[in-house]
């Protein structure tokens, strides 16, 4: 949890970099594609806090109001970070419209995209560093933040292509159409960023690539026990919380019942960090015989 929160704070001052950086360009050209995605780095800053405080939330361990710990407010920052992308891409279109209605030429269109560049260039860099992070501690926040990110990355390349060919042709119409372009694709970045977080608070089954490791170890590590059966799964955050039922002899004492049960938690605790996992245990004779067979 200490390095996620570094990254969050991390993300925060790249954040307020960039949009320093990208709202000079703005001044020196006046283009409102180059203000769009000016518009888009407000964004950024103000997700990149919303995610500081959902891992800071989520750090916090179980208690008797939350037993089963804070992890799912870090979907809450995705879903609002979901929600501030739709805030900007309507502000993008607004002043895409104006623009629209009154097209102006681009002033210092160079040294403006020159700094954009580097805004862009910064991000790039530290969109990797979120999608990493994202998928190695297993962070609904970071890899939210970071997937965002990406969609700014790539909206910048392509503002500022657009703005060179605006320059180069004098089609000044095509400053504010880029700039609606912006608005559409970061709209689409939202509801990514949504739908992947209400699977997590709707309690969505761990992937069936996970699922089938798990019958695995199961399967491979219940010695002595008959079959596991009603086999769940739910992701919170980066806690995998696994639950089954694990069928045993009936004339097996409770310390040999326990010692599997111990066996399969360990192989189960190596192969997912953060794993919670419950094992009700059943005598033979209330099998279903069609569950996970022990090898």
């Amino acid at each position: 949890m200490s390095r996620a929160m570094n990254i969050a704070y991390g993300s925060v001052a790249v954040g307020l970099a960039v949009l320093a950086i990208k709202a000079l360009a703005w001044w020196l050209t006046g283009s409102v594609a180059l203000l769009s995605d000016a518009l888009e780095s407000i964004v950024n800053v103000a997700t990149a806090l919303a995610a500081l405080i959902a891992l800071r939330i989520a750090a916090q361990p179980a208690d008797a109001d939350h037993p089963y710990g804070h992890h799912k407010a870090e979907y809450f920052s995705a879903v609002l970070e979901g929600v501030l992308i739709v805030v900007a891409a309507i502000l993008i279109l607004r002043e895409a419209w104006n623009a629209w209605e009154n097209p102006r030429v681009i002033s210092e269109p160079w040294l403006g995209l020159g700094i954009n560049l580097t805004a862009s260039v910064l991000n790039a860099i530290w969109c990797w560093v979120l999608l990493r992070a994202g998928r190695e501690l297993r962070s609904p926040a970071l890899a939210a933040d970071g997937r965002h990110l990406l969609t700014d990355v790539v909206s910048s390349v392509g503002v500022t292509a657009g703005v060179v060919l605006a320059v180069l042709t004098g089609w000044w119409w095509l400053d504010p159409a880029l700039a609606a372009l912006v608005a559409l694709n970061i709209l689409w970045s939202g509801w990514q960023v949504v739908r992947g977080s209400v699977g997590g608070l709707m309690d969505e089954a761990a992937p069936e690539d996970e699922i089938e490791q798990m019958r695995a170890l199961i399967s491979a590590n219940a010695e002595g026990a008959v079959e596991a059966h009603d086999l769940r799964s739910r992701r919170a955050g980066r806690a995998l919380f696994v639950e089954f039922h694990l069928v045993v002899p009936g004339e097996m004492s409770v310390d040999a019942a326990h010692e599997i049960c111990d066996r399969i938690e360990a192989a189960l605790h190596g192969a997912f960090e953060g794993s919670r996992v419950t094992i009700h245990v059943e005598p033979e004779h209330k099998a279903k015989h069609s569950g996970i067979v022990v090898l």
